[in-house]
């Protein structure tokens, strides 16, 4: 240093004190660069540690994940109110290039929907190279049948819209759910190309997904119960069944009075199944042996019908598992979730 000091001095008088400010500059720039090429090249030998300190070495082996909360995806109407604001968490990797998207969507039994849950699950997507957005949508028997289905293409529309904002592949949007959220994640890609259900904002761009993943969701509502004691089918028969009201809505409000069969017809134009066709994506459906809410022969019923026409459907029953909770947390789940994204939406 004091030798550059000396050599500006020297300078100075040379020139006559008219160096432009410029070259004071150009000096302090390429100090500091030296400076930091030297940081860079330094290796941990070259490192001196003060006494009761200890040097480690860290490797980037994970990346930094952006959390945005309460991002509006639409604005709708609810029973009393004109405009209710819907709203999405992300997780957004930093990363240069365009990544895929997951939509997570909650379970929550049609009558709630947290957008805050199973957040370690949608981590592990996000530290895989995926931008995680989970959404919350309307419930029964505030609404019935289609307007939650109607949210999640609102999601997808959304997340496809403002792609360049948030490092999206447009192309490669997939969706995922548990329970009902596993019920909304197939009607979603069982939906694909179906444009009823395209209501709302960005309806320029398309709401199809490329890949469903559905973990212990519904696939034929008046079937929830196959296998369960006939008290418990009893229930799921009565007209406070919660899918009863998802489909019927509340007869106070002038929906159907009766059970899931009050209607037939309304409750086959909300099965997945119903709309099973050429542009559904692959499926990957997973349900615990001992699930005592949702019959694991939901998605073996769903998984026989899109197999039925050709749909790849791979499907995996997690040992001992209940209904959600610690075991659906675990790595073994996340790293079969993220291959399956990984073959379907980054080959």
């Amino acid at each position: 240093m004091r030798k550059t000091i000396l050599a500006f001095m020297a300078l100075f008088m040379i020139t006559g004190g008219t160096m432009a400010a410029t070259s004071v500059n150009t000096l302090k720039d390429a100090e500091a660069e030296n400076l930091m090429a030297t940081s860079r090249n330094m290796s941990a030998e070259n490192i001196i540690v003060p006494a009761g300190s200890e040097l480690i070495s860290v490797k980037a082996e994970r990346p930094f994940i952006n959390y945005i909360a309460n991002v509006v995806y639409e604005q709708v109407p609810m029973r009393g109110y004109d405009n209710v604001a819907m709203k999405m968490d992300l997780m957004v990797p930093q990363k240069k290039e365009k990544m895929p998207a997951i939509l997570y969507i909650t379970g929550g039994g049609f009558i709630n929907a947290n957008k805050d849950s199973y957040i370690q699950q949608r981590m592990d997507l996000a530290e895989a190279g995926y931008v995680v957005a989970s959404m919350e949508y309307r419930v029964a028997p505030t609404v019935q049948f289609p307007k939650p289905l109607e949210d999640v293409k609102a999601a997808v529309r959304y997340l496809r819209s403002h792609a360049e904002q948030y490092h999206i592949d447009a192309n490669k949007i997939g969706i995922l759910g548990g329970s009902a959220g596993g019920y909304l994640a197939a009607m979603g890609g069982t939906t694909n190309g179906q444009k009823q259900f395209d209501v709302g904002e960005n309806l320029q761009v398309s709401s199809d997904v490329q890949a469903v993943v559905d973990t212990y969701g519904l696939s034929d509502l008046t079937r929830i119960s196959d296998g369960y004691p006939e008290a418990v089918r009893e229930k799921h028969m009565s007209a406070g069944a919660t899918e009863a009201l998802w489909v019927n809505g509340s007869p106070v409000f002038g929906g159907i009075d009766g059970g899931i069969t009050a209607n037939r017809e309304l409750t086959e134009a909300a099965n997945p199944i119903h709309y099973i066709s050429d542009k559904t994506p692959p499926f990957l459906l997973m349900h615990g042996s001992a699930d005592t809410v949702v019959s694991p022969n939901q998605t073996v019923l769903l998984q026989k019908a899109l197999q039925a026409k050709g749909i790849h459907a791979e499907r995996y029953v997690l040992a001992g598992a209940p209904h959600g909770g610690v075991l659906w947390i675990q790595p073994k789940v996340s790293e079969l979730i993220i291959e399956f994204f990984n073959k379907t939406l980054k080959n």
